[in-house]
């Protein structure tokens, strides 16, 4: 077999392939199955291709998803015959791929729609909307700043429910995001934090621990402030 790539004069079928060492050229999709995710070009069928080697499916397609406020992600169908750990496969994914080309939602299905011609039919894979698919089993908030911070991710991602252990990224978050968030939470929590901070703690529970965790420590500075003074006071 040959072992140069082939030129930019021969025919271009439209396949999405890469050239291996050996000689060999490994199919991955169609140029044409090519999407912007949060700035990013992906190409769906170089995450297909890894779900079809993870051996925990049997068919997989990907398809980019996008609400009314314009936020895209990427829903993964899969089918297998016992039930897909979701977690699973996630994981597996991270380890092949940048984070922004793992599914944000799965759904199982029993079969891939096909055309007539035997191709993957993605306009006939079941719309879900994006909202029912949860990584994450849903958890609602349990307090008053878990209930406030919610409300602030459903505005900022347009969608109806977030839980609190649900990734601010895998929801369709980006930067721009993240620097209105920021915006947000001094406006109504009077706490300015770091943007390096919702990056490392992207979970309504993660962040919650952290603001709670920042208060308490404002609370302490105070106090030792206020016994400091005093102490002055006295001494005086």
């Amino acid at each position: 077999p040959p072992t140069d790539p082939p030129s930019e004069s021969q025919p271009k079928t439209g396949d999405l392939c890469r050239w291996l060492h050996d000689g060999n050229i490994e199919y991955l999709g169609r140029i044409d199955a090519q999407v912007k995710i949060r700035g990013f070009r992906i190409e769906l069928g170089e995450i297909e291709s890894e779900l079809m080697q993870s051996g925990l499916v049997s068919d997989a397609v990907v398809v980019a998803k996008e609400n009314a406020l314009g936020n895209r992600w990427l829903m993964g169908y899969v089918v297998s015959d016992e039930a897909v750990d979701t977690h699973a496969l996630s994981k597996y994914l991270y380890g092949k791929l940048p984070e922004y080309m793992v599914p944000a939602f799965w759904l199982q299905l029993d079969s891939l729609p096909l055309t007539p011609s035997g191709k993957i039919d993605r306009k006939a894979l079941p719309d879900t909307d994006g909202l029912t698919q949860l990584k994450q089993e849903y958890v609602a908030p349990r307090n008053e700043l878990e209930t406030a911070l919610t409300e602030l991710w459903q505005e900022l991602l347009g969608v109806e429910r977030v839980g609190i252990h649900d990734n601010f990224f895998e929801l369709g978050g980006h930067s721009l995001m993240i620097m209105r968030m920021v915006s947000h939470i001094k406006k109504k929590f009077s706490f300015v934090i770091p943007i390096a901070v919702l990056f490392q703690f992207s979970s309504i529970a993660d962040l919650s621990n952290y603001l709670e965790w920042q208060k308490n420590e404002n609370v302490e500075e105070n106090e030792k402030e206020e016994d400091t003074t005093l102490y002055e006071v006295i001494n005086i």
